[in-house]
Formats: C-alpha cells, structure tokens, sequence
C-alpha cells in the first residue's frame, strides 16, 4: 500500500523474507526493514514496478514492488518474522473490524437518506402517494442494516475496552482481547459486505450506477473480510487457538453469565457446539472441526452482539429508535445463532 509516493522525505518498508540458509516453510522467515533511501542518501534498489488494478479500495493504491538487489535491515532475531508480524495483525484485525462498521454506517445513512426522498409507490393503508422508506420491505431493510451496524459497533467498543484493561495489566482482560479479536475482524467485515449490498437494493437499479455512490460501499468493503487474515483464518484462530486451548474455559463461562440476555435456546445451542467443539479435538477429528469453525464463530459474534444489545434495549434513556433497532436484532437475526449451529450440532 503506497508503496512509491513523494509524501515523504523517505519510505520504509516491513519486508518479510529468507535468510541464506533458512529452515523450510515458515519457520525460516525473518522480518526486514527496507528503506527506500539509504543512511547515506543513496537511493536503495526499491522500485515500484506497477500498480495493481482491484475491485475497491481506489483511493488506496496498491503496488507491485521488486526489492531485487536492495538493503535490508534485520528486525530482532532471524526467522522470527511470522511471530512478529502476527504481534503487528492482531492489532490490524480489530482496525479492520471498525473499518467494518465504518462502511456499514456511511452504508445506512446513505440509504436512509435516499429511501427518505424517493416517492415511489403508493402506501398500503392509505392509498397516498410515498417515499419508499414507507414500505414495509424498505422499513425491514433499512432496520436489519441499523441493528447489524449497532451490533457490530458494541462488538468493537467491547474489544477496544478489553484491550484498555489488558494496557493496564489485566490479563483476565487480555484473553478477552485475544477471544473477541478474530470475532470482531470476521462478523463486523461480513456484516459490512451484507450492509453495504443492502443498501445498493434499496436504491433499486439506481444502486448499480457509480453515480450514486452506493456501489463504492459495497465495492470497498469486500476486501475486509480478506485482508490481514482472511475470515477462514479467523474462525480458525478462534477454535484452535482460543476455544480449545483453554478446553473451551472462556467461551463456556461467557455462555453461563450471559445465558439471560440471549435466551435459553441460543445459550443451550452455544454450550452443545462448545463441548461438540471439544469431543472432535478429542477424538482428533481436526478436519470436522474446522469444516463447521465459521458457523461456531458467526453464532459466537451474534450472541456476543444480542448481550449487548439487550443491556442497551433495558435502559430508560436509550432512545426510541435504536430500542426499535435492538428488537430487531433480538427478534429477527439472534435467531440465526442457533440456527449457524444446526448442523454442528449433529456433527
């Protein structure tokens, strides 16, 4: 990203390669800076040798770099690359995750301030002449966008003041950074996609003209679920690094104390595919666990969301609309929770 601009009296690259020598596969990767002027004002042998031409994301280029010949400075130990970059990408991945929330709320305002002004249609009760946001299908639309984008949002807010706790030493806090990171970088990044293709239906054709620039969210926001660990990677990370390190620990006491907020049915379903979870680790089924990973995650981010939400919908000074928009999510996509698991549970 960026690789070649004139921004910037000097631009230093993160380079991942091999030593001489190195040991096989990743085990032998090291971490080098890479600068693009030399200590002694030399230009280094850094050229940007293209730029690649993508799908969204325009205002950020991204270049095609040839390093072939140039200097680099090792970064702490050799063939510790990986190890630092993963320190470097999970912070990357709760970025990303708001970057996700980001593009689903410029998604909604966007169509919302579309729907507001488009008559179309007359009302089913009335017989008058309306703007679309009237319709009960675009009403529907516009609030599964609003309660999705809210969810994902205390999601990330959750994250951000766990890894405020862990800052100051809390590590009961730190492993719930470690638990919600691959959460919030997977649900919030597909819930951007899904937010950002609603809101190019409701604009009707007028959405897949670039001139109304709902087609940009939708195209900008494909990418999330990609970069800095594909959403695969990330429901992986989630069973093997987190749930069943700790014999699924956290995510069974999280299930307990929060059992109230997402009602009985999506609390049995979670416990049932937690400890399913576990008997394949068990047994050393690997591959079956991994095939149903993504729905365990997906079913995890939506209770993790409708907790929340729930606390939010009880207070007095909430205000109407987003009440409106948590009852939504309550009645209309917690549901999904258990239903993600469906086939896990008979796994």
């Amino acid at each position: 990203t960026y690789g070649e601009h004139d921004m910037a009296e000097n631009i230093i690259h993160l380079v991942l390669a091999r030593t001489t020598d190195a040991p096989e596969d990743v085990k032998g990767i090291s971490m080098f800076i890479v600068p693009k002027i030399l200590e002694d004002g030399a230009r280094n042998r850094v050229t940007c040798i293209g730029l690649e031409h993508k799908l969204g994301i325009h205002a950020s280029p991204t270049c095609t770099m040839d390093f072939d010949g140039a200097t680099g400075y090792l970064i702490g130990a050799e063939n510790e690359g990986l190890k630092y970059m993963f320190t470097m990408m999970n912070n990357a991945r709760l970025c990303v995750g708001l970057q996700g929330v980001a593009i689903a709320e410029r998604a909604l305002q966007h169509a919302a301030s579309y729907a507001a002004e488009r008559l179309q249609g007359k009302s089913l009760e009335t017989g008058e002449r309306v703007t679309i946001d009237a319709h009960p299908d675009v009403r529907r639309m516009l609030l599964s966008m609003k309660a999705q984008t809210l969810a994902g949002r205390v999601l990330a807010y959750s994250a951000a003041i766990a890894l405020d706790k862990a800052a100051a030493g809390d590590a009961i806090a730190q492993a719930e950074v470690d638990f919600l990171t691959p959460i919030v970088k997977s649900w919030c990044t597909d819930m951007a996609c899904e937010v950002a293709s609603l809101g190019v239906q409701i604009h009707g054709g007028m959405g897949f003209i670039e001139e109304t620039g709902a087609a940009q969210f939708y195209r900008d926001a494909r990418i999330l679920p990609i970069y800095e660990g594909t959403n695969g990677i990330q429901a992986l990370d989630l069973l093997f690094r987190k749930v069943l390190r700790d014999q699924g620990a956290m995510a069974l006491t999280w299930i307990e104390k929060n059992a109230d907020g997402i009602g009985a049915e999506t609390a049995g379903a979670l416990k049932q595919a937690t400890q399913n979870m576990l008997a394949m680790a068990k047994a050393g089924d690997m591959d079956k666990a991994a095939w149903h990973a993504s729905a365990y995650l997906k079913a995890f981010a939506i209770a993790i969301g409708a907790a929340h939400l729930a606390k939010i919908e009880g207070h007095k000074e909430t205000p109407a609309q987003t009440q409106e928009a948590c009852r939504f999510f309550r009645s209309e996509i917690l549901p999904l929770s258990a239903a993600n698991l469906q086939s896990l549970q008979s796994a």
